[in-house]
């Protein structure tokens, strides 16, 4: 088998949002479409995820979660700054806006992430292999200097940094949507000092915002690895192929596999999002488990792999 070029993490999101999503993403992991995944603790379907990691061997990790449903940390569910008044987080643009009014107390924030690790403990039995943001609350300001301390002091070693190379190039990505990439891209640049202050390391290259849902095709992966391999590496994770003069690029490939979830069950407390109920999340499982993509993985010397094999 030739040397790889590119060490790529596929890692299914929002693991233990509902039996559906955790079925679809263990058979999409059997058919060697992902090799990681990153658990919501706080979902209703989360114990079942945990279970599944384990007797499948999946490599796991946290996705810390202050934008829905419910927090974990108990004193915070009833009266906090990251709740409204029935007791649930803001929401993806809400809990942007309150942090921009300065509405957020970062000492909660803190108990919520620290709380949210020592449930994935308890649900797995050891530490995440890597911790990220659920959606990508964890490079927001203020937000971030808080995570990465929480990560520096427990030793979780990987994050994601959501900065997509190419992606201001991609016409069939929504206006609404566009706009908020450039967001999570600003705030993932500003997020690098940061991070690397304590320590905390990541893959080369993130993929994944041009090939969500129905944007997913062998061609615009194809696309994306490209990008990928043209990127050179940086110093948070030196990997170097034996007889090669270039080093081996790292990526991370956020994705969202599963089986469209039933409108009465799932989610973390409010039930599942329009997202989860599409046939979106289904494209993506027979995407990544079609024989033409694992062909162009080979094609493109992509050896998938887990954050703990970085």
């Amino acid at each position: 088998m030739p040397l790889p070029r590119l060490l790529m993490v596929v890692t299914g999101d929002d693991f233990g949002y509902c039996p559906r999503r955790n079925q679809g993403i263990v058979d999409c992991f059997l058919a060697g479409g992902i090799s990681n995944v990153s658990l919501l603790v706080n979902a209703s379907a989360a114990k079942e995820a945990a279970d599944l990691a384990g007797r499948h061997k999946i490599p796991i990790g946290l996705h810390a979660n202050l934008s829905e449903g419910t927090p974990v940390y108990q004193h915070l569910q009833q009266i906090s700054t990251l709740v409204n008044p029935q007791g649930f987080f803001h929401g993806k643009m809400g809990f942007r806006q309150a942090l921009e009014k300065g509405q957020l107390s970062m000492n909660q924030v803190e108990l919520e992430l620290r709380a949210q690790v020592r449930r994935f403990i308890e649900l797995t039995g050891h530490l995440p292999h890597h911790m990220d943001g659920h959606q990508h609350v964890h490079v927001l300001p203020d937000v971030r200097e808080v995570f990465a301390q929480v990560l520096s002091d427990v030793r979780i070693p990987f994050t994601r940094v959501p900065i997509e190379p190419g992606l201001h190039n991609c016409p069939w990505v929504p206006a609404h949507l566009h706009t908020f990439y450039m967001d999570v891209e600003k705030d993932a640049l500003d997020s690098i000092p940061i991070f690397k202050h304590y320590g905390i390391r990541w893959p080369d290259v993130y993929l994944g915002l041009s090939t969500m849902g129905q944007n997913m095709s062998v061609s615009s992966l194809q696309r994306a690895l490209k990008q990928a391999l043209g990127t050179r590496t940086s110093s948070t994770i030196s990997r170097r192929a034996p007889g090669l003069h270039q080093p081996v690029i790292t990526a991370e490939l956020m994705v969202h596999p599963g089986y469209p979830s039933h409108p009465d069950e799932g989610g973390c407390g409010e039930g599942p999002d329009d997202f989860s109920q599409s046939t979106e999340r289904e494209h993506e499982l027979n995407m990544l488990r079609s024989p033409s993509v694992l062909e162009l993985y080979c094609q493109e010397g992509v050896q998938l792999c887990g954050f703990r094999d970085l």
